[in-house]
């Protein structure tokens, strides 16, 4: 016999600050001490969960050949239980399928209860609700009679989406996996009465949260052979505060949120004193007075006043708390920072460093800190699908099939290490980036064949260009039937296309798609979702792309190549089952442990509480639990940020509670915290150290760079120059060094927008073809040939159909003081020279000048008007006299014969403002202010070829909150505009 017999239920229990799988064996081991191996295959043990049973299996085959018992998850018995009459369990995956269409036409008769995008994370949030109900024993009718007069006619709309959908599925053959653990739980129960096993059986690990559990572990705790083992039960406890715990409607001390509230919830049920539950095994607390001061900190806040009794008399408070340090770092980053030097520290020491915290961003700052020792930590939730190589790659694809692809999604997908990854890489990235800087970055907001195709026949030299575009045009740029369509059809389109494109051009197969850890997890997903999309119904390409997105952030991908093994990062329930030497307690803050209550749509927090259902308190709850056992290890760290992101933090609920019992229980127990601060103090003080550059010595020192000016001694200064180059030349000379003398020019964006200065070059556009087609009069429906002549040009240079509405709609309001604004032009002189870029030779002065004259008109005398088109503010008196010369620079070229075959004599210079307020503003001028700008061009270009005269950065810009061009390149930020310029002489002067 495995147990004496005993009619009493059988319920051990671990303490707190044991590695329960360890405690676990070291108890079998006890019990079957004596017995021959084949009695550990007998045993049949029911884990918490897949980790547990990983965990349990890794031991075992640690102490090397053997027998092992049969471990199996608690919940895995819907799937691994194979009872006559109960029907499979549908998957869950074609369970959220189902609900997407029932919510998607929810979303479609109330489109402000949530958008699209959100369909899976609802249908994911209602399966759960649902499989919440049967385990909480809540029935349809129990949420069709919530009384709905005090709430929202939301939460109405939500009970009644609830009734439908739990009658669909109810419909269907098959139950859904919640529905048909309780069925084999109960069937399992009743075959016991009848008939109990006689070989052990064993429920481990679990604290009866989820009903159908509960049953079991009931059940279980009742087999002449079975027995329950409970993980981390608080000795320190007393008998009072255990029945508080379920007598809350007379004490006050109810509260799921309590660490210990499910285990006496079990207890109870059982009819069992916690006091009297026996231990499993003989594994002992690593410090038991810490587990006491710990126990009294987190008591029931109606009875906190114990502190002041109890608080005194904890035994060695001082001793308990020597393992403990206290890390209060002011970011998240430095907190990540000092979190790996101390893991580095165990690696040295040959210690077991666990981080554990449910913060994943936390985690992987600190796995990038860690990155700088090459040390690579074993994080047990693996990588998100969605996050590697073919999860992003497949990501694209679907997003690509949504829209038009834009240039910016076509290099995304070229580049993506899977693309074209079949064979003939290099050529591959070769052409994407000829592509890129000679085609998609010259304003190509959405790449058609034609336009690819004109790229690839211009390339003489390269053979296979041609053909590499048929292949992009043929998969990526193919037409897409975006209309829903079934699920089947759009998730072969999907794959058809992805495979195409990472196999590259005249490849057969799927390349590199497919490969190691990530491409199998890939390869899963995908047959998954064949498997189960006959549920999923039809779907447009928008809404398949969000969903595919959704699906693959809940996957995860575990890689068979171990990193460093004493390393490890735990989220709380890898926590529950292993120890360490040495465990961080990271991201204990309020909203991140405890996690803040997620928002349900379902039914808010007193309707739950009405039906029956589990409130927010239980995940605290158990989030306290996993808490209380990770502070009882041997060494133990409570790390927080004092602030995040972008506010003040608030620490966790439980560590305030710690440290504010320390802080008065006794004068040694307030010596204790400090010992635990200033330990964390000592340990931030290091990672300060690390991350500040050591400036002690010259040869370490890193100066701020100086406000640039530099002086080229070798190149000949300002020999071409435009007319607007001027204004940037008295504000901003460094721009004009960069730009002309080293000869850089900023890329074009990749992603074309729709911004002001695409704006006024289409509208100049509109206005040429208008002149060009209307050269004399203006004809009586000028208006009409004015906005067929701008839908044209709209339609070919601006294809975002929100920015062309509203450009359509600036222009209609526009129109009627344009034409008669430009009835008086022609009244006055004929249209002549129109958007044309001429040159002049500065007479004396070594210079070219080019500019582009917006509109010059013909006056009957010979003489002409010029005039310049400005779509935003005009500038004012005081900019045209310090910086704006554009037009009378233009005036002098067409005086100096740029525009035409002899000098022109400029009669009228105006600006034509096109902005909100339009207006023409007439430049008043004459020779002598004509004769003054020459002057000041002779003086500004004479001055600026100086070979001591730098090229100061941002010398005059127009706001300093603009970003220029080459900021970047002159180190702003490093100065700022206060400070003085620092002339550098830049390359050797040259002599002959």
């Amino acid at each position: 016999m495995f147990f004496d017999p005993s009619p009493r239920p059988r319920v051990f229990a671990t303490p707190l600050g044991v590695d329960f799988c360890t405690a676990l064996i070291d108890g079998l081991d006890m019990a079957l001490d004596g017995q021959g191996p084949e009695a550990l295959a007998r045993v049949e043990i029911h884990v918490a969960n897949g980790r547990m049973q990983r965990r349990l299996q890794a031991l075992y085959a640690q102490r090397g050949p053997g027998l092992l018992p049969r471990i199996r998850p608690v919940l895995s018995l819907a799937e691994t239980a194979d009872l006559e009459g109960l029907a499979p369990a549908m998957s869950p995956l074609a369970l959220r399928l189902e609900l997407a269409q029932l919510i998607a036409k929810l979303i479609d008769a109330n489109p402000d209860l949530a958008p699209r995008a959100a369909l899976y994370d609802l249908a994911d949030s209602l399966a759960d609700f649902m499989g919440e109900m049967v385990e909480e024993g809540v029935t349809p009718a129990d949420i069709a009679s919530l009384d709905m007069g005090e709430h929202s006619e939301h939460w109405a709309r939500a009970r009644d989406f609830l009734g439908i959908a739990q009658q669909v599925i109810a419909a269907g053959d098959k139950p859904t996996p919640e529905a048909r653990q309780a069925q084999v739980v109960e069937r399992l129960v009743a075959q016991w009465k009848l008939s109990p096993p006689s070989h052990p059986v064993i429920v481990a690990g679990s604290t009866g949260s989820r009903r159908a559990t509960f049953r079991l572990m009931e059940a279980v705790a009742k087999l002449p052979q079975g027995a329950v083992i409970l993980p981390g039960i608080d000795r320190d406890m007393p008998s009072a505060i255990w029945r508080g715990l379920l007598d809350g409607r007379r004490s006050g001390l109810a509260g799921e949120d309590h660490p210990q509230f499910r285990l006496a919830k079990l207890l109870d049920a059982m009819d069992l004193d916690p006091a009297q539950v026996a231990l499993w095994g003989s594994a002992a607390p690593a410090v038991p007075a810490r587990n006491a001061v710990v126990s009294l900190a987190l008591r029931p806040a109606p009875v906190t006043n114990q502190w002041r009794t109890e608080g005194p008399r904890l035994a060695d408070v001082k001793g308990a708390m020597a393992g403990v340090t206290l890390l209060e770092a002011p970011s998240p980053q430095i907190e990540a920072t000092t979190i790996a030097l101390r893991m580095r520290r165990a690696i040295e020491d040959g210690q077991r460093v666990a981080l554990v915290t449910p913060d994943r961003r936390l985690a992987r700052k600190v796995t990038a800190q860690l990155d700088r020792w090459r040390i690579k930590p074993d994080d047990s939730a693996g990588d998100v699908l969605a996050q590697t190589a073919p999860g992003r790659f497949l990501r694209q694809v679907a997003d690509a099939m949504t829209a038009p692809v834009t240039s910016e999604a076509m290099v995304a997908l070229l580049k993506h290490p899977l693309c074209h990854s079949g064979a003939d890489r290099g050529e591959h990235q070769l052409r994407t980036q000829d592509l890129e800087l000679q085609v998609l970055r010259k304003g190509l907001a959405f790449p058609t064949r034609a336009a690819l195709m004109t790229w690839a026949e211009a390339r003489k030299d390269d053979e296979g260009a041609i053909a590499w575009v048929t292949w992009l045009s043929d998969t990526l740029l193919a037409p897409v039937d975006r209309a829903p369509m079934p699920l089947e059809n759009r998730l072969a389109l999907h794959k058809t296309r992805a495979d195409a494109l990472a196999a590259g051009a005249g490849q057969p197969d799927a390349g590199e798609l497919y490969d190691k850890e990530p491409g199998a997890a890939a390869v899963k997903l995908l047959r998954d979702l064949t498997a189960d999309a006959p549920s999923g119904g039809a779907m447009s390409a928008r809404d398949y792309a969000d969903f595919f997105t959704a699906l693959a952030h809940d996957r995860e991908v575990r890689f068979a190549l171990r990193p460093h093994a004493d390393v490890l990062i735990w989220g709380t329930q890898e926590a529950r089952v292993q120890g360490a030497d040495v465990t961080i307690l990271a991201g204990l803050n309020e909203g991140t442990w405890p996690q803040a209550a997620s928002a349900d749509p379902w039914l808010n927090r007193p309707l739950r509480a009405t039906a029956g259902l589990r409130l927010p308190d239980r995940v605290i709850g158990l989030s306290a639990h996993d808490f209380q056992q990770g502070i009882a290890g041997h060494e133990v760290w409570l790390s927080r940020a004092r602030r995040d992101d972008e506010t003040d933090t608030v620490p966790a609920r439980w560590l305030n509670r710690l440290v504010n019992l320390l802080g008065g229980a006794s004068d040694e127990a307030a010596q204790a915290l400090k010992d635990m601060r200033r330990r964390g103090e000592d340990w931030l003080a290091l990672a300060e150290t690390l991350t500040t550059p050591d400036t002690t010595t010259p040869d370490t020192s890193v100066a701020p760079a100086p406000r640039p000016a530099p002086a080229p001694q070798n190149t000949a200064r300002l020999t071409r120059l435009s007319v607007t180059d001027i204004e940037r030349l008295i504000r901003d000379p460094y721009a004009i060094y960069a730009a002309r003398m080293l000869g850089l020019r900023p890329l074009d964006p990749l992603r074309a927008s729709p911004d002001a200065r695409l704006r006024g070059n289409v509208i100049h556009k509109i206005l040429e073809q208008f002149i060009v087609a209307t050269p004399t009069d203006l004809p009586p429906d000028a208006g009409g040939q004015f906005m067929a002549i701008a839908e044209a040009v709209l339609e070919d240079e601006a294809p975002w159909p929100a920015a062309r509405h509203l450009w359509r709609d600036r222009l209609q309001r526009l129109l009627p003081w344009y034409l008669v604004q430009e009835a008086g032009f022609r009244a006055l002189a004929e249209p002549w020279v129109l958007e044309e870029r001429k040159t002049w030779d500065v007479p004396g002065l070594g210079l070219t000048l080019s500019g582009i004259a917006d509109r010059i008109d013909r006056l009957p005398d010979g003489a002409v008007a010029i005039y310049d088109y400005k779509t935003g503010n005009l500038p004012t008196d005081k900019v045209e006299i310090a910086y704006n010369k554009q037009l009378l620079l233009l005036a002098l070229m067409g005086r100096g014969g740029a525009f035409a075959d002899r000098p022109l004599d400029v009669a009228r210079l105006a600006y034509v403002g096109l902005g909100t307020r339009p207006e023409v503003r007439v430049q008043d001028f004459d020779a002598g202010l004509l004769e003054e700008t020459l002057a000041g061009l002779r003086e500004l270009i004479t001055h600026y070829r100086q070979p001591l005269v730098g090229f100061t950065s941002r010398r005059s810009p127009k706001k300093t909150t603009y970003a220029g061009d080459y900021d970047h390149l002159a180190r702003l930020g490093e100065w700022d505009e206060t400070m003085d310029a620092s002339v550098i002489a830049v390359g050797e002067k040259t002599h002959g």
